[in-house]
């Protein structure tokens, strides 16, 4: 467990948790971690979950499919990210959707109960877990907002200036790159693999960006603004 700590650090969950508590915080709130293979499900969409859980290497994505078996990808998770809070925080606690792994990944998979409910002990770092929780919950409303607008955009060149903009401002650079592969982008906007390269190719061609594979560079971030306008 020690090895994942700078990992579990990056984790808002354990904002304001002193490093030095870890090793006493996984024992009380019964943190253990899980190996999971890359397609290998961690949570599929109808199942009721009673855990939170914090990738500790690879990657997942939160996918939603519907009964013809079109999928759309929500979002994808790297190292220190969390999943699940969402769900567990409802009453049925029936999940809408899968978590499947992306590239083969350890998981630290944490019972809900154990974090929002102090111990016998008087551990002072379970009132910060849920203060935590709360400002999660708040942080994923917002995100949720975020990809609802962005599927609601009708322009394919609005969606993908979208995407671009706040990729680029998430990594604070104009250059970055994306864990999504084409396909992925495709399906993580919910538009046509093949229209959306044709349009990325546009805009290369129009001096608004420059991109090779996953690896992406705004050229013109006023030109890329002005596509929303559209």
């Amino acid at each position: 467990m020690e090895q994942f700590y700078p990992v579990i650090a990056q984790c808002p969950l354990f904002d304001m948790v002193n490093r030095d508590e870890y090793q006493n915080l996984m024992t009380c709130i019964n943190a253990s971690i899980r190996h999971y293979n890359s397609d290998d499900y961690v949570i599929l969409a109808g199942s009721q979950i009673a855990f939170v859980g914090i990738v500790l290497s690879g990657a997942v994505e939160i996918i939603k499919e519907n009964p013809a078996g079109a999928r759309l990808i929500m979002d994808v998770l790297g190292p220190g990210h969390i999943f699940g809070e969402g769900i567990v925080c409802t009453k049925a606690r029936i999940a809408p959707v899968s978590v499947r792994v992306k590239a083969a990944s350890q998981i630290l998979v944490i019972p809900f109960e154990r974090i929002i409910k102090t111990c016998g002990k008087s551990c002072g770092f379970h009132f910060q877990l849920i203060q935590n929780m709360m400002m999660l919950l708040g942080e994923k409303n917002f995100r949720m907002n975020v990809k609802i607008e962005l599927l609601m955009l009708k322009g394919m060149r609005q969606k993908l200036a979208t995407y671009l903009l706040d990729q680029a401002s998430q990594n604070n650079s104009r250059s970055f790159d994306i864990v999504l592969n084409r396909n992925e982008l495709a399906e993580y906007l919910n538009v046509s693999r093949t229209s959306m390269s044709r349009e990325l190719s546009r805009m290369k061609d129009e001096g608004l960006l420059d991109y090779y594979q996953n690896s992406f560079r705004i050229l013109n971030r006023e030109g890329l603004t002005a596509c929303l306008m559209r």
